[in-house]
């Protein structure tokens, strides 16, 4: 029923704690856990089981620990909140042996990114990417790879040389005087 079992340190738990509580989160310092993170880690390392533990028994729980103003909870009312959700998961267990056997679910958990929007890869946006396809002025913004050009491809650079465009005979005036 459990993947973790024996004694599990609470060090192990405070770490997978912290991992939680930084996700999704860049101003978070780790010794705070705000509802959503803790539902989070409730999810990823199997509490809610879905029978006994339910996501609404979460935020119930969530909402008895933290302060009344608060929107967080600190790790040690991290801990009355799973000794609270102990109980609820392992019916039949005596208070401790269900608060290890939590523990042993919770050590070592890593916020999980599945299910995260991927990028789509479909026919049609190959289709839109490929270089060799377009026409037009956007034909010259690509080189023969379809390796764009930067700069030369987006700006007509003009020519300052002083010569006429399209002259062959840039540059031999000296060579012509001398004769």
């Amino acid at each position: 029923m459990a993947e973790g079992s024996g004694e599990v340190s609470l060090a192990e738990v405070e770490t997978s704690f912290r991992k939680f509580a930084v996700h999704g989160d860049t101003k978070a310092t780790g010794k705070e856990m705000n509802g959503k993170n803790f539902l989070k880690l409730c999810k990823d390392s199997k509490v809610i089981d879905g029978k006994n533990v339910t996501s609404t028994d979460v935020d119930i729980v969530f909402s008895k620990v933290k302060a009344k103003t608060a929107r967080i909870i600190t790790f040690e009312q991290f801990t009355q909140a799973m000794s609270e959700l102990a109980s609820k998961r392992f019916k039949g267990k005596s208070q401790e042996e269900a608060v290890q056997l939590l523990y042993g679910l919770i050590a070592g958990k890593e916020p999980a990114n599945i299910g995260v929007t991927k990028v789509a890869k479909a026919a049609a946006v190959d289709r839109l990417t490929d270089s060799s396809k377009y026409t037009g002025a956007h034909k010259e913004r690509f080189d023969g790879s379809g390796k764009g050009k930067g700069r030369a491809g987006r700006e007509d650079i003009p020519d300052t040389s002083g010569y006429v465009s399209a002259y062959k005979g840039q540059d031999t005036f000296d060579e012509k005087v001398k004769e």
